[in-house]
């Protein structure tokens, strides 16, 4: 399959640059995946598409202030630091890097904001995907909060006012480099109602790193790698997806992420999910025979990104195509800030 099939042409005007207030005020289009029908409405309409018994399953990672600004020692030159994902131990971690000649052995220092340099580390290699890999002198995460920033991603010019507008209601565990942005539409409110009409609310845990911030390049979809990504699924919600199974009650994925995760814990089964704690590599794309999801809540994704070629599995490229054609018509906000999908 040709990765150009997944392309398409976007207004520059459409990329979301800030979150809407409040937050289930965003829009909504639904899309019955097997009549290819659309509707128009706004997030919080959900509920009239939710009915007892659904599970509705939610990645409930935290976006960490990963991005740092350093400098290279001995010569001062500064390096700016995208950390993606802890590796063998506390100290170690694969990170971006924007700077000249950072390679191995390189020193790296990285200041507080009077100017005291508050932790050191050395480029111990590079990674097959032109990152680092980083040995920093102690652990790093009890230091991010005040060295740190939350990254936004790079089609987002302007800050976030308030950052915690960048996290989910529900995010609980911190560890991701970008948000589960499907979940972003969700107010405390609003699941209050959900769980009130009967639909049970189950997580599962997704750290999200590096193929958020890079698209397919290779000309043929089989031939990309997919990043591997940490993963966990409890037994608790192994239990509470399987049941729903069982009595025949739709499995709602909120976002690709949970998609991924439910999908990578059923892999080895006949039926349901095994609970999981590990890596996954799972890489969706048309073709692929989806095992547990039964509807998506999803944002409006990157042309030729892994995360369109997700959601055209699930639909099918045609209906998702036309999806997206009447989305820009109808001037829907894209990417991580914009509008969302419901996709049954």
């Amino acid at each position: 399959m040709l990765t150009k099939a997944f392309d398409y042409d976007l207004p520059t005007e459409l990329v979301a640059q800030e979150p809407v207030t409040p937050r289930d005020a965003s829009r909504l289009l639904v899309l019955d995946r097997h009549a290819g029908d659309i509707v128009h409405r706004q997030f919080s309409d959900i509920l009239e598409y939710l009915r007892p018994g659904d599970v509705l399953v939610s990645n409930e990672t935290r976006v960490i202030p990963a991005r740092l600004h350093g400098t290279k020692v001995p010569t001062g030159g500064k390096v700016e630091l995208l950390l993606l994902a802890k590796q063998r131990d506390a100290c170690c971690w694969e990170a971006l890097v924007k700077g000249r000649r950072v390679l191995v052995g390189q020193r790296i220092e990285i200041a507080d904001e009077t100017g005291a340099i508050a932790i050191g580390g050395t480029v111990q290699a590079i990674t097959s995907s032109g990152g680092r890999l980083i040995a920093f002198d102690e652990p790093i995460e009890p230091a991010l909060e005040y060295l740190g920033t939350v990254p936004l991603p790079p089609y987002i010019h302007k800050p976030i006012e308030n950052p915690e507008r960048y996290q989910t209601v529900y995010s609980n565990i911190a560890g991701s480099t970008a948000a589960p942005t499907a979940g972003l539409h969700f107010t405390p409110s609003l699941i209050e109602q959900i769980v009130a009409m009967g639909v049970e609310w189950t997580s599962v845990l997704l750290h999200i790193g590096l193929d958020t911030f890079r698209p397919v390049t290779e000309d043929v979809v089989e031939e990309h790698q997919i990043h591997t990504e940490y993963c966990h699924l409890s037994a608790k919600t192994a239990e509470i997806v399987n049941r729903a199974y069982r009595e025949g009650r739709r499995v709602i994925a909120v976002g690709t992420t949970s998609v991924r995760v439910l999908e990578t814990a059923a892999k080895e089964r006949d039926w349901g999910v095994a609970p999981w704690d590990g890596p996954t590599n799972l890489f969706i794309y048309p073709g692929y025979r989806y095992r547990v999801v039964d509807g998506l809540i999803t944002n409006f994704h990157l042309p030729k990104s892994s995360l369109l070629m997700l959601v055209s599995a699930f639909a099918g490229l045609g209906r998702v195509r036309t999806a997206y054609e009447e989305a820009i018509r109808h001037r829907y906000r894209f990417y991580s800030l914009g509008d969302s999908m419901f996709i049954r």
